[in-house]
């Protein structure tokens, strides 16, 4: 019997591989082009976004040598950070890069994937003296606070800098 998967992870993608950011991105046209290829009968099936909050999650279902598999990916930018509230544009973009990874599973560029499902790395600290700052920002202007809380969420706070950001 031969293996559909193996055929499809052998194939080389590297020369169809985008780079935006520091994220890389396989051709879905590509993907779609390679896969029906070796199996003609292959489909496939968008599913109904699921929300959490201002984001959204999409999820697809491609059947390929008679195996379905389903993916899902959240909605997110070329940084991969969730997009709140996201677009049609956005949407589309996102639901051709759920079909692509999900084509993935069946093998074809599997291993661009690699490495996606690792711990992102933690936030740096907040230097004491850049958190006063930003502190001594907020009382003479308290109508920057919500600006400034939302640049601090980018480090890792202590729970002083916590308590002393929440009195503000």
């Amino acid at each position: 019997m031969d293996n559909n998967f193996i055929k499809l992870a052998s194939l080389n993608v590297n020369d169809h591989v985008e780079k935006k950011g520091q994220l890389s991105y396989l051709s879905w046209a590509w993907a779609v082009d390679q896969l029906m290829r070796l199996d003609p009968s292959a489909s496939w099936v968008f599913h109904d976004p699921q929300t959490f909050g201002q984001s959204v999650m999409v999820s697809c279902t491609v059947t390929a040598f008679g195996k379905p598999m389903t993916m899902w990916l959240p909605v997110m930018d070329h940084r991969n950070k969730a997009i709140a509230s996201p677009d049609a544009v956005d949407m589309n973009k996102n639901m051709m890069r759920c079909l692509t990874k999900c084509i993935a599973v069946h093998g074809l560029g599997l291993y661009i994937y690699a490495g996606e499902d690792l711990p992102e790395a933690q936030p740096e600290a907040l230097p004491d003296a850049r958190f006063n700052a930003a502190l001594q920002l907020i009382k003479d202007d308290p109508s920057k606070k919500v600006a400034v809380v939302k640049q601090l969420s980018a480090f890792a706070l202590t729970d002083k800098q916590q308590a002393d950001l929440k009195s503000a």
